[in-house]
């Protein structure tokens, strides 16, 4: 069994104010009434200590409060009548409404009000219609006033509750909002950094293990001529993030990220850097000419086919590394196929990371990206990357 709760400090400080009132009036010798049935002065204390006691229970047994103080309500209309009793009274109903259950918030002022039209119209048979009248309204200041006034205190406390629920909420979802903004944001960064790195590191450790393990003066030069090359190439692209970061740019924007026309030179380099490990780079572009691509599906496209060959150049046997672009309908297609299996020579460890920046970049766009080892008809192994990718402006997610 539950322990019963405390009284509330305000309600002990009402009780005892209520209680102190009526006692003072007692002994003043001030009433409400003559003539009733206990006509002694002190007989009106009768029911005012008990409904101070109900008092007490206004916040945290609001029924029970009520319960206890409608019959003492009724025994001090039999004495010359206290009004700290029928003000205490009008409190008790007060709170009933206000603390009570959502059920008897509904239920007291219905009630409070058929009782007083009850009240009125029974003694519209025993007394001057007028009386009767006027009784009727003291009781409706009793009962119904209160209840009303409960009413309406708790709709602005229940509207206050939603209201600070909902800033709560909207709190919440903004904070969540801000959090995977950020992440989003690291996700690109990372993506971003990583893509335009991971080409020119790759050809750097890839020339500078072969000037390690061949010693011959022409191929030593010729590993730091592309040493030289792609330290400087990745030094420009560092500074050019470095720059947007600051600046508060976004390096998916147009003008700021690579475009489809620059696949030309990029393929160029990448003969370049793989011409030692056996590979050839040759681009194959069948689009037609229908016109700009949105510049999200561009930088997709370049990335996926920049990171399709720095993962050439690491682990592709020696052979034709072919970049295909097509376009059929409003689907842009990107496949970057290389020979599959053991290749001579240094190799450049990888992480996995570029692939998953890969499919990250294609299912922001809605669209499909597969990698893996696949059987030609000519009995070659070869690995195909091939990406679809929807020519939608604006179907980036996450924007």
């Amino acid at each position: 069994m539950e322990p019963a709760a405390r009284p509330h400090p305000h309600d002990v400080l009402i009780a005892v104010l209520g209680l102190s009132g009526g006692l003072l009036l007692g002994l003043l010798g001030l009433h409400m009434q003559s003539g009733r049935l206990f006509d002694g002065l002190r007989t009106a204390l009768v029911p005012l200590v008990p409904m101070a006691g109900a008092e007490l229970l206004r916040r945290t047994r609001p029924g029970t409060a009520l319960a206890l103080a409608t019959p003492l309500l009724i025994a001090d209309q039999l004495t010359p009548g206290n009004v700290a009793t029928v003000l205490m009274y009008t409190d008790v109903v007060y709170a009933a409404v206000v603390y009570g259950s959502p059920a008897a918030a509904r239920r007291v002022p219905v009630v409070s009000l058929l009782c007083t039209v009850a009240l009125t119209l029974g003694l519209l048979t025993r007394l001057h219609p007028a009386e009767a009248v006027l009784v009727g309204v003291l009781a409706g200041l009793v009962s119904f006033v209160p209840a009303i006034t409960g009413v309406s205190v708790r709709g602005h406390r229940d509207a206050a509750d939603a209201a600070r629920l909902r800033a709560e909420q909207t709190a919440l979802l903004a904070e969540t909002d801000r959090k995977l903004a950020v992440a989003a944001e690291r996700s690109r960064m990372a993506r971003e950094l990583h893509d335009m790195v991971a080409g020119h590191l790759s050809a750097i450790a890839i020339h500078s293990t072969a000037a390690l393990s061949i010693d011959e003066p022409k191929t030593s030069r010729e590993a730091l001529e592309v040493i030289r090359e792609n330290s400087v190439d990745g030094l420009a692209e560092m500074r050019r993030l470095i720059g947007l970061l600051r600046r508060g740019g976004d390096p998916d924007v147009p003008g700021a990220a690579p475009r489809l026309s620059a696949l030309d030179a990029l393929i160029e380099q990448s003969r370049t850097h793989a011409a030692s490990s056996g590979l050839t780079c040759v681009l194959e572009d069948a689009r037609d000419d229908g016109g700009t691509l949105p510049a999200p599906v561009e930088l997709a496209a370049y990335r996926i086919v920049q990171e399709a060959l720095t993962n050439a150049l690491k682990h592709a046997a020696p052979g034709i590394v072919r970049v295909r672009l097509a376009r059929p309908g409003r689907i842009l297609t990107v496949e970057v196929t290389s020979v599959y299996g053991e290749r001579p020579g240094p190799r450049a460890p990888g992480s996995g990371a570029g692939l998953i920046g890969m499919r990250e970049r294609v299912e922001l766009l809605g669209g499909t990206v597969r990698a893996g080892a696949e059987q030609e008809r000519e009995g070659t192994t070869v690995w195909r990357v091939r990406a679809e990718l929807p020519l939608i402006e604006g179907a980036e997610k996450g924007r």
